[in-house]
């Protein structure tokens, strides 16, 4: 089912997709891949010489949806509370485990200040950007120790329960500086499993399967100054779990 997702997105070579769900996931199409602990490696169900990552995180949607209930009340409200803070957060960083991670191998509710100091609360508004900036950063820092590079070619396609948020939308396209696409297709494995049985079946190019699926469309472009921003919070995201995982 998992290859069979990532064919029914029709993705082209250098896309992101970025599941949004209980369980977050992103699939890379690589042409290399490096086999370590964390994530996985699979033969691509499109293009048998290349390869695709999956990297999962545990921590998704449930932790969200706990901070929007807290510190929000209602979607709409928990959008203009991200809109309402600047990219980085003023350095506040928060990770929210509310069950043992997959990567890193913890639990617990973890906040910094900008000198990475722990502290105990975050205003409301602070809190919610969090959420959404340290999840959003950790995909991005797993994936390209998966091998992910982002080209001014990549595009972000994002699925799943939450990918129509807005406000994850743009965070997304600001962490990881690429556009954010969606797709209205539901059912995107039984869709993959259709094109590779169609593939299979006719010897056709995967390209010529797909001619005729729907575009995604964009819903989402990086803000201006976003990759100084991140940048530097990926490299402080790496200290700040060293500093959770210490025993």
């Amino acid at each position: 089912m998992i290859l069979a997702s990532l064919a029914g997105l029709s993705p082209r070579v250098g896309d992101v997709i970025v599941s949004l769900g209980t369980s977050d996931t992103v699939f890379l199409w690589m042409s290399q891949q490096r086999a370590e602990t964390e994530g996985h490696v699979f033969v691509n169900p499109i293009d048998p010489n290349d390869y695709m990552i999956m990297v999962c995180f545990k921590n998704g949607s449930l932790e969200r949806e706990g901070i929007k209930d807290r510190c929000a009340g209602s979607w709409e409200k928990f959008e203009d509370m991200v809109k309402s803070t600047p990219m980085g957060n003023n350095g506040n960083f928060g990770l929210f485990f509310g069950q043992v991670e997959v990567q890193p191998f913890v639990k617990g509710t973890f906040r910094f200040n900008e000198k990475n100091e722990k502290v105990d609360a975050f205003p409301p508004d602070v809190e919610v950007r969090a959420v959404l900036e340290g999840q959003m950063i950790a995909r991005r820092v797993y994936s390209e120790l998966r091998g992910m590079k982002i080209t001014p070619q990549s595009r972000l396609l994002a699925t799943g329960g939450a990918s129509n948020n807005k406000a994850i939308q743009q965070v997304m396209a600001d962490v990881f500086n690429a556009p954010v696409y969606t797709t209205q297709i539901a059912d995107s494995a039984a869709l993959g499993g259709c094109y590779r049985a169609i593939q299979a079946c006719t010897g056709k190019q995967f390209e010529d399967v797909v001619k005729n699926h729907p575009e995604p469309v964009c819903v989402a472009k990086p803000t201006s100054g976003c990759v100084e921003i991140y940048d530097k919070m990926c490299e402080r995201y790496r200290i700040i779990e060293k500093i959770i995982t210490e025993k």
